[in-house]
């Protein structure tokens, strides 16, 4: 957490509220901030900050809101679920002990062996795996339906040969595209799952997954000339402060860098000034036309992280293969 909010700059013109939303928001998509992880209090952050107490808690109120951190009295506030159906697990687990304590028990005294069922559930185990590649079919959503479909052909690597994957953006849903159809599960930013979740059929399930710096990206970081004037260019205000610590992480040998919005009157001086220009996926169409020539331009490329893909959605679609209830609905 310290990481994260160690990037708040009172200096940018982005008011500190919209800059911590993003700052939390940003870091539970790239999983930094873990389900589970426990937030600070309002009172210790806003001490931490140096900012009004107000701030913070208007910025938790609205992460509540879309689902992203959830309030346990007498515990603290924390980081939700990213797998709606993960909620409730540990409660249903219980209940199927139970049933499978009464089972031995029924088995016992009918004289059976705790052999014979080990047995029988063995080859209910083994009718399930011979169902396991029904083919099922994803729904992706994202910002940008270029940078989406990209996404998305990283996720294939992870399926089935007859699954599919269809993509859309929210901005289509928001403005009345129908759900894509056929869906079996939806897959979308970690950060905006709740608002996904408002648009999906029910009964199917959201996961949010996490994302990390491409490899490219990384590469070109880690080879920028270190008195090179780089000029980073976002498209989403509430993820400015997290540009240069992007770039700083790879790039920690570059001294001079400027953060702008995609709106600001003051680019085009910036981007004259600059010697290598990096943008936020989704500015091709607006930024590259207005770049001079022989500037050293490249993409600050997101890929959906292999390890939330293997630990968050592969479980997921093991469940949906083998026909088994969601965790909500087997409650």
């Amino acid at each position: 957490m310290s990481s994260l909010t160690g990037t708040l700059d009172k200096s940018l013109p982005v008011p500190v509220g919209t800059q911590l939303f993003g700052l939390i928001q940003f870091g539970i998509a790239l999983g930094e901030l873990v389900a589970g992880f426990r937030l600070p209090s309002v009172r210790d952050l806003a001490s931490h900050l140096g900012i009004a107490p107000m701030t913070v808690s208007t910025v938790y109120a609205d992460l509540r809101k879309i689902g992203l951190i959830e309030a346990r009295p007498g515990s603290g506030t924390f980081v939700a679920s990213l797998v709606k159906e993960d909620r409730g697990r540990a409660s249903a687990m219980r209940k199927v002990q139970k049933k499978v304590d009464a089972l031995f028990a029924e088995a016992e005294s009918m004289g059976l062996a705790p052999a014979d069922i080990a047995a029988l559930v063995s080859a209910r185990v083994a009718r399930g795996r011979a169902v396991q590649e029904r083919p099922l079919s994803l729904v992706m959503v994202g910002n940008f339906i270029e940078t989406t479909t990209v996404y998305a052909e990283r996720v294939t690597a992870y399926l089935g040969l007859s699954d599919t994957i269809t993509v859309t953006t929210f901005s289509a849903l928001q403005e009345g595209a129908q759900f894509p159809q056929p869906a079996d599960i939806c897959l979308t930013h970690a950060n905006r799952r709740g608002e996904v979740e408002a648009f999906a059929p029910q009964g199917v399930p959201v996961v949010g997954l996490s994302y990390i710096p491409s490899e490219e990206t990384r590469a070109r970081l880690a080879s920028l000339d270190p008195e090179a004037h780089v000029c980073v260019v976002s498209v989403f205000a509430e993820f400015m402060a997290l540009m240069k610590p992007g770039v700083l992480r790879f790039a920690p040998h570059v001294a001079e860098i400027d953060v702008r919005m995609i709106d600001d009157p003051a680019l085009e001086q910036v981007l004259n000034w600059a010697d290598v220009v990096i943008y936020a996926s989704g500015l091709e169409t607006t930024l590259l036309p207005r770049l001079p020539e022989g500037r050293d331009v490249f993409e600050y490329r997101h890929v959906p992280d292999p390890h939330s893909i293997r630990t968050t959605l592969l479980p997921v679609l093991e469940r949906l293969r083998a026909g088994l209830p969601h965790q909500e609905e087997a409650l």
